[in-house]
């Protein structure tokens, strides 16, 4: 039996992420840039699959475990009828180390306590065993261009293709252990000091965390977001990934399971009012600049999605010889929605480019030759059907949302040539302004329930119809606007979190069913909070918070029924949900209400 997606807490250099179960066990390990494939998969698989577990030998009569505050070091306490023992994981920020180290310590707290250690190296997703050999102080695994060393003081045993140990920790006594990814063809890296290590990925964290401007009364949940986003991102590059694992699944036992380990544009926005509006200007500047690098080239070949480094073949693959997370198949590695056409990310990122320069970015020519050659493709380009912010595997519609995201590309043109002088064809993006906002007005509402709708023609309601207000299409306060949001409380509620729409085979060509999508939820709460209801607003979001898992991680879904977490973990739009929100109710002035003065 698999931990459950909320039993995990995440670790990262800000290049490479793991995933730790509360039972010792690293079960999620990805090479930088997660494109190698995993050395550990047992998430999605069998133990067989990779993992590398550190626990007690006896069953722990109590677990506590928490991040030391303001850092992304992991503590785990033991408590067992002979003693207690705490277990620290971490990796040092790339920044600060040459190579993904992956650090544990086990630290004697009293009594005795006899633990034990396995590791399982298995490369490409569970399917290669390593060549593994001794080195002075642990092994060496080599499977073709993927290489790691362990090490550890105590003394290893090799058998059935896994290295185990059995080792005991008295009161006062620290046991360190380190593993180092690395090419097979490069150097290899430095041995670092473990102890050196632990004090400095918990001072660069700090400070990082230091330069954090909210202040308010959910400060401790918004800076573990932040956190957990700066963990996110691809310090080469800026890129953000949207989770960092593939698969894990948005209802258990079915097929919707997709690969999350890119980056896609339409995250942009929301990640520049995160990280912007929260003081972190370098971090939203690098997300420009990974935007415009991506984006670069014919327009109508843009995807919505990239890899970290802007990659765009991102074949999407079925790992057949993985059964999943709790029997979710298929388990997928690249992603298929790259080559959907999705008319809101021209919104997204005009958006984003708009925003980052009202918080003070410096303009950047490169970056506005790239958006004018983006809006020429989109004066006809958005008349057109496209598969919608949720990558319907069906046939494609005229999606209101992605309708609405296209005049956002209009109105933001049209704005940044009002605050920053910049030059264009502005009457005619005025013109198609207002075509399109007639149009959506015309046929993506429906008199009849009061309320826009998923698609033109269509009866039933979408999630992404709370944008509306949000990016400025409408007020908050328009009738129109008051009626969608009662639509989708009425129709998309279940247990008080929304669902993004009804899921139909015929609208994304899947069998229907999925939990309720938490980023949805948080966008209620803002809608409320516009309009005023910030009592309602604030139950909303406290309910999202009580969601969390003990270390305060969120995955994309929550099941309503069984009461867990689903979909990838941790997820990016969660948390940026969650600090975006957290500030609109704090404040004045907070992400959404200062959309509404765009």
């Amino acid at each position: 039996m698999s931990s459950r997606i909320e039993d995990y807490a995440l670790i990262g250099d800000c290049e490479t992420a793991a995933l730790v179960a509360r039972n010792g066990s690293i079960d999620w390990l990805c090479f930088p840039r997660f494109d190698s494939g995993a050395c550990f998969a047992a998430l999605l698989g069998t133990p067989d699959n990779g993992r590398w577990r550190i626990a007690p030998a006896e069953p722990a009569r109590a677990i506590r475990r928490r991040y030391r505050e303001k850092t992304l070091i992991l503590e785990t306490e033991y408590e067992t009828e002979k003693g207690v023992v705490t277990l620290i994981d971490w990796m040092p920020p790339r920044m600060t180390f040459n190579a993904s180290n992956l650090m544990r310590l086990v630290v004697g707290k009293s009594g005795q306590v006899a633990m034990q250690m396995e590791l399982i190296v298995r490369y490409d997703y569970g399917s290669v065993i390593p060549w593994v050999h001794r080195v002075q102080g642990g092994i060496r695994a080599t499977a073709g261009p993927d290489s790691l060393i362990f090490l550890s003081g105590i003394e290893l045993r090799g058998e059935d293709f896994r290295t185990t140990a059995q080792f005991a920790v008295s009161a006062g006594q620290r046991v360190p252990f380190q593993l180092v990814c690395f090419r097979t063809y490069e150097a290899l890296p430095p041995e670092a000091e473990v102890e050196q290590s632990l004090r400095e990925t918990e001072e660069w964290w700090r400070k990082w965390c230091d330069r954090c401007s909210y202040r308010g009364e959910w400060e401790e949940a918004v800076i573990r977001s932040l956190i957990t986003l700066k963990a996110l991102t691809y310090a080469p590059t800026g890129g953000l990934v949207a989770a960092a694992t593939t698969s894990l699944p948005e209802r258990l036992g079915g097929p919707r399971n997709w690969d999350y380990r890119y980056c896609w544009l339409r995250d942009a926005t929301f990640t520049i009012y995160a990280l912007a509006l929260s003081g972190y200007i370098e971090e939203a500047q690098m997300w420009r600049e990974w935007l415009v690098n991506a984006a670069a080239g014919v327009p109508s070949e843009m995807q919505i999605m990239y890899g970290l480094a802007g990659e765009r073949r991102l074949t999407e693959l079925e790992v057949d010889w993985l059964p999943g997370y709790e029997g979710s198949r298929p388990v997928r590695t690249g992603n298929a929605a790259h080559d959907q056409t999705q008319l809101d990310m021209y919104g997204e990122l005009m958006d984003s480019i708009y925003v980052a320069e009202r918080a003070g970015l410096p303009p950047n020519e490169n970056a506005w030759r790239l958006q004018l050659a983006l809006l020429d493709y989109l004066k006809k380009a958005w008349q057109k059907p496209d598969h919608g912010i949720w990558e319907v595997r069906g046939c494609s519609r005229h999606f209101t949302h992605s309708k609405i995201m296209a005049w956002v590309a209009m109105d933001r043109a049209v704005k940044s040539v009002e605050a920053f002088g910049r030059s264009g064809p502005v009457n005619d993006w005025v013109r198609i302004r207002q075509e399109i906002h007639d149009q959506v007005c015309s046929h993506g509402f429906d008199p009849q329930i009061n309320s826009f709708v998923q698609y033109y023609g269509a009866k039933h309601v979408d999630a992404s119809l709370l944008m509306i207000p949000l990016v400025g299409f409408l007020p908050a306060s328009d009738p129109r606007v008051l009626g969608t949001v009662q639509a989708i409380q009425e129709r998309l509620t279940r247990d008080g979190l929304i669902d993004r729409y009804p899921t139909m085979p015929e609208v994304d060509g899947l069998p229907a069913g999925e939990g309720s999508f938490l980023m949805c939820t948080f966008w209620l709460a803002d809608n409320l909070a516009l309009q005023g209801r910030y009592e309602q607003a604030q139950l909303i979001f406290e309910r999202l918070l009580e969601l969390r898992n003990d270390v305060g991680l969120l995955s994309e879904e929550y099941d309503p029924v069984a009461h867990r977490l689903l979909g990838n973990f941790p997820q990016a739009f969660s948390h940026v949900g969650l600090v975006n929100t957290a500030r609109n109710l704090t404040r004045a002035g907070g992400p959404a209400e200062h959309r509404q003065g765009l």
